[in-house]
């Protein structure tokens, strides 16, 4: 046996064969996300902290409408592999574009609230639909 743990050594073409293989799903989707925000330069969520200022992409998991102090506001969860966001605009009944499964890439100011990273009334860019 060599020295060197398993998880260490560089992979093969055969080794990425089979962990494809052995993977699930949400395991791959999660993957190919982080490479894509890697590929678009943008900060992994995972690695966001409270008051920076951030660009994230991702998929919108969920988008709901929930009122906030009385005022309406568009609320939806974006995941890039490594983490989830809120992104909340604020005064807001619906966006076009904005559903679950569009990528999106957002940049905003990070706040935390109740424990969650949350962007509020982030510039956005739409992501092509199909795109791969």
């Amino acid at each position: 046996m060599s020295a060197v743990p398993r998880s260490e050594k560089p992979a093969g073409r055969f080794r990425r064969m089979l962990d494809r293989l052995s993977s699930s799903q949400e395991d791959l989707e999660s993957e190919e996300l982080r490479e894509d925000t890697a590929t678009a330069g943008c900060t992994r969520i995972g690695d966001c902290h409270d008051r920076q200022i951030v660009t994230v992409t991702g998929t919108l998991r969920t988008v709901t409408l929930r009122p906030r102090a009385g005022v309406p506001a568009l609320e939806a969860e974006l995941f890039d592999g490594s983490a989830a966001l809120d992104v909340v605009w604020l005064g807001r009944r619906s966006i076009v574009g904005i559903e679950p499964g569009r990528k999106l890439i957002a940049s905003g100011r990070i706040s935390m609230s109740r424990g969650r990273r949350v962007l509020f009334n982030p510039k956005y860019e739409l992501r092509p639909v199909g795109r791969e």
